[in-house]
């Protein structure tokens, strides 16, 4: 009896999209089912270039890797082998070509099932992976790097294009009808989709598969998104289990070039009195933009530490020109020790960690909003594409975010006072400043909650989720 009782575990398969957001966000998670399950099998999937670039070391990590072949040529791309590498008007060739991986992606799963049960965990963008699964008798999980509201959201526009059915400016999502959009929140692919263009046939035949799936794995927290966990099971018709935050360790100390140099010049900073801002690893505000926000800084008296990446339309990994920035910009910064403006990378989460850092402007990017938020600092939100701008609609009704513009497209208009008075507005001594820390604050107590043991919703949700697991592979 006690034989027949005894947990079967299976072979558990971690299959990300190939973007800089959603691979660390698995590596975390395989760490986390391995922290509850010792000796659990777990394979992280993706291309050879991908899988090359990670961090881990192969002699000691319990982690497998398995690499399935991708040729990004072959679809009229260049050598990209994650989104970050290419520019956004090619964005959509390359979630087509990742269609691509399936049949090696196939016969990976076909090998190891023949040997042991499997479960297949795969992001969204990976829906057909729903398909694999039930074909050789695996259980299958999504798992979104994103939050719930975000994504059930994200899903429903790309199924329903609301805006193009209306030609007011605001209008009602129509199977959640109580979330109001304004057009300006619609990214400019969305506002592009007529119904019969690549861009919706791709996230169609994913909101397909997603509703095949037997779970949904979310990086939220079920205190923090009732409602939004409520909209992706109405959605999808399965159990979201929420398991963040799924947050990234802070980069050791002295770990790139730069670092130690960063956090000296914090150092040298009174308590909460910095704004960190940072676009994320994948976009970029327009030229003009970027000079109207470095007159803004200036303007808001407030010292700054600014990640710049080149703006859009320019190579994202290429030198950074002075002629983007108010002549005499950077010189007058560093003159006065009020600025510092970091070439490409910053060590965010120690930023964030940082005692001085008093704000974050961020583009709403999911991860950089739990980053921010887990460490109780308050938020200037400036969405640019995706999901991004329904996760800012979020963070300024939870009262954490002073939302300053939308969107990089030429018609996206910021000024340099908006941009000062959503900073003195976020980093002021006035009630509001007070109240957007004290609610920040408290969603920091409500993350770090959330993985206490016992009793944490994340660690009970994720232990839920294991069960569920091996109950079916019995």
């Amino acid at each position: 009896m006690a034989a027949a009782e005894e947990k079967v575990s299976p072979h558990v398969v971690l299959f990300p999209f190939l973007a800089h957001g959603h691979v660390p966000a698995f590596l975390r998670l395989a760490g986390l089912l391995r922290a509850r399950r010792l000796g659990l099998d777990v394979t992280l999937v993706s291309t050879p270039r991908i899988l090359g670039s990670l961090s881990i070391p192969p002699a000691s990590s319990p982690l497998r890797l398995h690499a399935l072949p991708f040729s990004p040529a072959e679809h009229g791309l260049p050598d990209a082998h994650s989104l970050a590498d290419i520019q956004v008007g090619q964005f959509i060739t390359f979630f087509q070509a990742s269609e691509s991986l399936r049949p090696a992606f196939e016969e990976f799963v076909s090998s190891i099932a023949s040997r042991s049960p499997v479960c297949i965990v795969s992001d969204a963008f990976f829906g057909w992976t729903a398909d694999v699964a039930r074909a050789r008798g695996a259980s299958h999980a999504m798992f979104l790097p994103g939050g719930a509201f975000g994504n059930a959201v994200f899903f429903s526009v790309w199924e329903h294009l609301p805006h193009a059915r209306t030609a007011a400016d605001e209008f009602p999502l129509p199977d959640f009808p109580d979330v109001v959009l304004h057009r300006t929140q619609i990214p400019r692919y969305m506002l592009a989709a007529t119904g019969a263009d690549p861009w919706t046939a791709f996230f169609r035949r994913v909101i397909a598969s997603c509703r095949k799936t037997d779970a949904l794995l979310v990086n939220t927290v079920q205190e923090l998104e009732p409602s939004g966990l409520d909209m992706l099971r109405r959605s999808f018709g399965a159990q979201p289990w929420p398991i963040g935050p799924v947050l990234a360790a802070p980069t050791p100390s002295g770990s790139r070039d730069g670092d130690a140099s960063i956090i000296q010049w914090l150092d040298a900073h009174p308590p909460r009195s910095v704004l960190y801002i940072s676009f994320g690893s994948q976009n970029s505000i327009n030229a003009d933009q970027m000079r109207e926000l470095a007159l803004g800084l200036e303007a808001s008296g407030r010292p700054f530490l600014w990640a710049l990446r080149p703006p859009l339309g320019f190579d994202a990994k290429g030198a950074f020109r002075p002629e983007w920035l108010p002549a005499g910009f950077e010189e007058r910064a560093a003159r006065a020790n009020a600025g510092l403006l970091v070439r490409g990378w910053a060590p965010q989460v120690r930023v964030l960690s940082h005692p001085s850092t008093g704000a974050f402007l961020t583009h709403c990017g999911w991860n950089s909003i739990l980053e921010g938020l887990s460490h109780g600092v308050p938020l200037v939100g400036w969405p640019l594409g995706a999901e991004q701008f329904f996760n800012a609609k979020l963070v300024v009704e939870w009262g954490v975010c002073v939302e300053v513009a939308r969107g990089n497209m030429e018609s996206s208009v910021v000024g340099e006072e908006e941009v000062a008075e959503a900073v003195r507005t976020v980093m002021g001594e006035t009630a509001t400043g007070e109240e957007m820390r004290r609610k920040a604050a408290a969603i920091a107590q409500a993350m770090a909650a959330a993985w206490e043991a016992p009793g944490g919703s994340a660690a009970e949700s994720l232990e839920g989720f294991l069960r569920c697991v091996e109950t079916s592979v019995r």
